[in-house]
């Protein structure tokens, strides 16, 4: 019983820390299929607790502003937008910086929202985002936040 109640603690005590406190930020840039090139402020998830809280709780996310998700190795990604209340949009990123997939999201929806290959990263970002600023799938983000 006292390793259970220690364990839920732990687990709520990451909850809160996690929404409570930012991430480290990098300015990631974004380069058009004709050149030009746009930048977003991300925070960046990389520990598992940081990529399994991400925006959650988060009312109000910034244009211009985002998470990256890193993963350690290439996979089929899937997100969903549970307790999340700000509509975002997600791009799915391979390891080589190429955008695969854009899809928007739906606030709280418990719907699961799959890349179609396997990707290394996940940016989300306020929903409309990349249409407004004109970035598709093939774009490419770059990789010196490493």
């Amino acid at each position: 019983m006292k390793n259970k109640i220690l364990t839920c603690l732990l687990f709520t005590f990451t909850l809160i820390s996690c929404s409570a406190k930012k991430l480290p930020v990098k300015t990631i840039t974004i380069t058009r299929a004709d050149g030009s090139t746009i930048t977003v402020e991300a925070e960046l998830a990389i520990k598992p607790e940081e990529r399994n809280f991400g925006f959650m709780e988060r009312k109000k996310i910034p244009d211009g502003t985002g998470m990256l998700f890193i993963f350690e190795s290439d996979q089929i990604l899937s997100f969903w937008m549970k307790n999340t209340p700000h509509p975002l949009s997600i791009a799915y990123i391979d390891s080589k910086g190429v955008i695969k997939n854009i899809y928007d999201m739906t606030p709280f929806s418990l719907s699961s929202i799959s890349s179609t290959v396997s990707v290394r990263y996940a940016l989300e970002v306020p929903q409309g985002w990349f249409k407004k600023n004109n970035i598709q799938e093939g774009d490419s983000i770059s990789l010196d936040f490493k």
